[in-house]
């Protein structure tokens, strides 16, 4: 387990056993099964949002001003991982291609995030893209540290020539480990469909984050052909992947 991280590792790794030859299929996910006591935990760390208990469905509201911790959430997903051959010989319908994974760990704090980490992370998952990047799934998880660390990375990595940005979260909450294996779905399903679903509950935007690409309402006829999705765990542990549109 590598906390928040650990379904995009296994992602990840994944299509590195293919990549090397290794394996040619890959069931690649994760599951966190939400019951009191997870809640218990990250609640006496402060790590969860305690504001706005009066209307529970705004409370993840990633890159708001009065943003005050992420909602936890539950579930599961699987991606089906293949080498592009065998995927074809079968007869399978491809959804999207993995063209880069980052693996970085932070070495900084058990809790918090350092920023460097995630700088490193989505810079060595771009190395082995050539296209530009058009959406990006944050990790956006609702909390005040974590959310302005991981746009400053976004900043330093992309300049003047940031994507579309979301946070999924703010709609679904933080399942946690499932995390990354459910917004690399919905960033393929955002991909396949041609559109880019909101940041939620934005009431007020934090001024940190003025003048970034930050989508608020939900926009439609987008065209997509590569994402990037983050994922940062606990402990430093980073990950980011990238799916292309297949073409034939």
């Amino acid at each position: 387990s590598s906390a928040c991280s650990t379904s995009a590792h296994c992602i990840g790794n994944g299509y590195e056993l293919i990549q090397w030859g290794k394996q040619d299929m890959v069931f690649a996910g994760g599951h966190e099964d939400l019951d009191w006591t997870m809640s218990d935990l990250f609640d006496a760390m402060g790590a969860m949002s305690s504001k706005y208990n009066d209307k529970a469905s705004t409370a993840s509201r990633a890159y708001d001003v009065n943003r005050d911790g992420f909602v936890i959430a539950g579930g599961a997903g699987v991606l089906v991982l293949e080498e592009l051959e065998h995927a074809k010989a079968r007869g399978a319908k491809i959804y999207a291609e993995i063209v880069g994974y980052g693996a970085t760990s932070d070495g900084y704090d058990m809790v918090a995030p350092s920023g460097e980490g995630a700088v490193r992370c989505m810079r060595q998952a771009l190395s082995t893209v050539s296209t530009p990047v058009d959406y990006i799934n944050t990790h956006g998880t609702s909390t005040p540290v974590g959310d302005s660390k991981e746009m400053g990375a976004i900043r330093e990595v992309f300049g003047d020539k940031m994507p579309f940005i979301t946070s999924t979260k703010s709609l679904t909450g933080h399942s946690l480990g499932a995390a990354g294996v459910q917004e690399s779905i919905y960033s393929i399903l955002m991909m396949q469909g041609g559109f880019i679903g909101e940041s939620a509950h934005i009431e007020e935007l934090d001024p940190e984050f003025e003048g970034m690409p930050i989508v608020r309402k939900r926009i439609d006829n987008a065209r997509i052909d590569t994402v990037l999705s983050n994922s940062f765990g606990f402990g430093g542990t980073n990950a980011t992947l990238i799916f292309q549109r297949y073409s034939a």
